[in-house]
Parts: C-alpha cells; structure tokens; sequence
C-alpha cells in the first residue's frame, strides 16, 4: 500500500489545485460580468450635470454635458483606429463658465491631419468621466521634442495643461474633424470561461493520468 500513498497524494493535490484554479476564473467571470454591466449602465444613462467634485469609485463612465469654451490648449497621445492610417487622441483643455477647468478627450485625428488649425471655440460637450491610467514601467515620457504623449495619465495631464484632473471622453463630434473615440465595453473582454475550461480541462487530464499510474503501479510485477 506504501507505494499508492505518494501518487494518490499527488494525484488529489494536483486535481484540487487544478479544480480551485477553475472556480477562482468563474468567480473572476462573475465579477467582471457585473462590472461590465454596471459600466454599461452608467455609460447609457442620461448625461448629468458635472459634479462639483467628481470622484473615481462613485462617478467612473458617468454620463455628464457641459457647456464651455475649448481653450486651444492640447495633449496629442499616440492612437490609432480601426481602418485608419496612425494618429493622435487629442485632449483639450475645456473652460466652464464658473472657471474651472477641465479636460476632454475630443477623439482621433489621422497623423495627415495633425497640422489643421483648431482655434478656440465655444462648445456644448456630452461624455463620459473617466480616469484612464494606460502607462506602466515600460511606457516612455513625453517626447519633449514633438509633445507626443504615450499614454493617458489624468494627473500628469492635467498638471501640463493647468485644469483639475477630471477628463471627460466625448461621446459626440466637437467639431474641427476630430472622430470621438467614446466610452465603450467593446475593448474589455471577458475570457474566463474559456480559462475556465482550459483548468478543469487541466484537472481531468491530471486525474487521468494519476489513475494511469496507479494501474501501471499495480500491475508492474515485483
């Protein structure tokens, strides 16, 4: 019997950690479920006055319109689109009437169009608030040369361009050519069943193969 205990042992852990590694991505497509779901329902919502204090945990994707001037002041981040040629994101900086500046995130311009003057313009602007952090480790500082951005930061961005850090993504042209990039949960996947399937999967294999071995063990002769 002393030479089942270690491969029945293997065999039971394996399975268990395999088995575990399955549930914990069911529960990972639960949550992100809901979390697309929430997204979705505060992205459809009628848009809302700007909040006086927008907060991240309480007001992410919300729907929002203002009303204000488009100052000329500009970020241009390294895009690209779906059958376009590459661009830049343009996000500009917004004046409301009580002085506050904000950010929006007006959309795409193909690298052809770059140059085209957008002068300051009064504007109505319906969106969503957002807090995009795309950088990491690896992301590169503005090119200090070309102003060229890599990714979005909110509180980077919002200290180049003087305005409290609250962006809005434009769901609607803002004129000038540029195509809103808006909200949306079409670039957020959720594959965890699949990963699912792939651990059970995993599991079944392993408790194969230890029943596989434990035959090998009982018929070998001694």
């Amino acid at each position: 019997m002393r030479r089942y205990v270690f491969p029945v042992l293997m065999g039971v852990v394996g399975v268990a950690v395999l088995m575990g590694l399955g549930f914990w991505q069911l529960d990972r497509m639960e949550e992100k479920r809901a979390y697309l779901d929430e997204m979705e329902s505060r992205i459809a919502n009628a848009p809302i006055p700007l909040p006086a204090v927008p907060d991240e945990a309480r007001d992410k994707f919300q729907a929002v319109a203002v009303e204000g001037r488009f100052t000329g002041e500009f970020l241009e981040v390294l895009a690209g689109q779906k059958d376009a040629s590459p661009g830049v994101m343009v996000v500009e900086a917004f004046a409301l009437p009580d002085g506050r500046r904000i950010m929006v995130q007006r959309g795409f311009v193909e690298e052809e169009a770059r140059a085209t003057p957008r002068p300051p313009h009064e504007a109505k602007v319906e969106g969503n608030l957002h807090w995009p952090d795309d950088t990491s480790s690896s992301t590169p500082p503005p090119d200090e040369k070309t102003g060229l951005w890599f990714a979005r930061d909110v509180q980077a961005m919002a200290a180049k361009l003087d305005t409290e850090p609250t962006l809005i993504v434009a769901s609607a042209p803002t004129g000038d050519g540029i195509a809103p990039m808006p909200v949306d949960t079409s670039g957020i996947p959720n594959n965890h069943w699949g990963y699912a399937i792939q651990w059970f999967l995993l599991a079944a294999t392993w408790a194969g193969m230890t029943v596989f071995l434990l035959w090998r063990i009982r018929t070998r002769k001694v």
